[in-house]
């Protein structure tokens, strides 16, 4: 595990040099917010906005080694960049553009994960909602993790902004199961 801190703390500190608005997300989040369990990479949202995607993406492959071939094209038709650390480590950066995206990364805290690895992290209300919105199995279980083991998250905000995500995709099954979620946890 202490390789994948350091390699996410590395590509903080590279996005922290160039005053980048960016925070973790996915599973060293969960470890955080919810019930641990391990991962094997970094996945981080980078504000990008909408246009500007592919300078961001020449700096950082700039710095870091792609994961595969075609890094650059794949990153700004699918929105995801595919990196290697220093050591290594998988890394993925998500180019974010959405309204959600700039306020998770503006209500990001920073969390001591240990000596000497501070990393901005999504919160956990900001982590259910991208675990309830991405919906696949293992994001079920680590969205009812982060419920249960924080104990109080702002039921509000969630709704809010989960229904903002879910008109986007015409999604009305995300929320009724978010919604069955919570009462089941009260």
């Amino acid at each position: 595990m202490n390789g994948l801190f350091e390699a996410a703390q590395e590509v903080s500190d590279f996005m922290t040099e160039r005053e980048w608005k960016f925070c973790l997300i996915g599973g060293l989040a969960v470890q955080h917010w919810g019930e641990p369990r391990t991962t094997l990479d970094a996945d981080f949202t980078l504000l990008t906005g909408w246009g500007e995607e592919a300078s961001y993406v020449k700096t950082l492959l700039g710095r870091f080694e792609s994961r595969i071939s075609d890094a650059h094209d794949f990153a700004l038709s699918r929105r995801i960049l595919l990196l290697k650390a220093t050591n290594g480590t998988d890394i993925d950066v998500a180019l974010g553009a959405l309204p959600f995206e700039e306020i998770m990364i503006d209500r990001s805290v920073a969390i001591k994960f240990g000596p000497g690895i501070f990393l901005p992290c999504c919160t956990a209300e900001d982590l259910f909602i991208m675990k309830a919105f991405a919906g696949r199995p293992r994001d079920w279980q680590d969205a009812r993790g982060v419920y249960v083991r924080k104990g109080t998250l702002d039921v509000n905000y969630i709704l809010h902004h989960l229904t903002a995500l879910c008109e986007l995709r015409d999604d009305k099954e995300t929320l009724e199961r978010v919604k069955r979620l919570i009462e089941a946890n009260e």
